[in-house]
């Protein structure tokens, strides 16, 4: 049953720290960026606390068993801890390696000769609390055009990971080591790799179907309602990516700015869900963003159907 005043039920509940969200936004709260992952036969969700750039010197996780019930595990990072993040800590992208739990972010809304960027913190459980893996940002220069943020670490295949970024219209991807602590070169000696597909801005992410490449962005203003989700397929991670259409974007009945996504595979099922921000009608400021979940299809060809926004959301109890 839905509660007939959910903004109280919220307040109650954010108390014990659970909220029960029985229709999107998931979790209350202003929050954007998110990504979504399973950890343990847990649905995990990690966002960008959404609030002016100064404010945003800490990140919250948020867990469920189900989509439905969430528990809030607030400050599993924060600048305490990254000594030199001052502010705009941004779009967390998380994976688990050998037993630890990684955690990739952006912090500082860096420009030229600034110190800021993409910075990397690990943790035993995926709660945290995490710690700076190497004390200093991974990846603090401006090159091929792409501001060093949004941040999405991705294994392929073979086992091997790498980090494609990139806000201010560029995207590249670079190779990690293995440890994590250093970005490597490619076999042809470079390091960066620009692989920006028409029409994108940032937040970049990828998954495997099909023994395809899925690779989805953002286009538009974030904190503007034309934000939008586009994507295309391709046979392997470094392209080429040719724009196929958008998947996902304002609906005026709904919301509006809907984008900086990721994707959650159900484990052993063929069952997908789009994680994503959108800002509610009739809010106007560029952090009121709020995070939902809606699933996602596929047709005959593979090609990934507009999604439809939904109040209502989803539920699926992991089994």
């Amino acid at each position: 049953m839905k509660a007939k005043n959910p903004i109280l039920t919220w307040a109650a509940l954010a108390i014990t720290g659970i909220s029960q969200a029985q229709q999107n936004p998931i979790f209350p709260g202003w929050y954007a960026d998110p990504e979504g992952i399973v950890y343990n036969n847990e649905y995990w969700v990690y966002p960008t606390y959404s609030a002016p750039y100064e404010q945003q010197i800490f990140f919250d996780a948020y867990s469920s068993k189900d989509l439905v019930t969430w528990k809030k595990h607030p400050r599993i990072l924060d600048n305490t801890e990254i000594k030199w993040a001052h502010k705009a800590m941004w779009a967390p992208s998380v994976i688990e390696k050998d037993g630890k739990y990684y955690f990739f972010f952006g912090a500082n809304d860096v420009h030229e000769g600034e110190i800021g960027g993409i910075g990397v913190a690990v943790a035993d459980r995926p709660e945290g609390p995490y710690k700076d893996l190497i004390g200093k940002p991974l990846i603090n220069e401006i090159v091929n055009g792409a501001q060093p943020i949004d941040q999405f670490v991705f294994k392929d295949k073979d086992g091997q990971h790498y980090l494609f970024y990139g806000g201010w219209q560029h995207c590249n991807v670079v190779k990690l080591s293995d440890d994590f602590k250093s970005i490597v070169p490619f076999a042809d000696g470079t390091i960066h790799k620009e692989i920006t597909p028409e029409g994108y801005v940032e937040g970049p992410f990828m998954f495997i179907k099909d023994n395809k490449y899925y690779f989805m962005w953002s286009e538009g203003g974030w904190g503007l309602p034309n934000y939008k989700v586009a994507y295309a397929i391709s046979d392997s991670p470094f392209g080429p990516f040719k724009r196929i259409g958008t998947i996902l974007e304002q609906d005026p009945e709904i919301a509006t700015g809907a984008g900086h996504n990721s994707v959650i595979k159900v484990p052993n099922e063929d069952k997908y869900y789009i994680v994503y921000h959108r800002r509610p009608l009739g809010k106007k400021a560029s952090f009121e963003r709020e995070t939902c979940i809606d699933e996602m299809h596929f047709d005959e060809n593979g090609l990934i159907k507009p999604v439809k926004m939904t109040f209502e959301g989803v539920k699926h109890e992991l089994k």
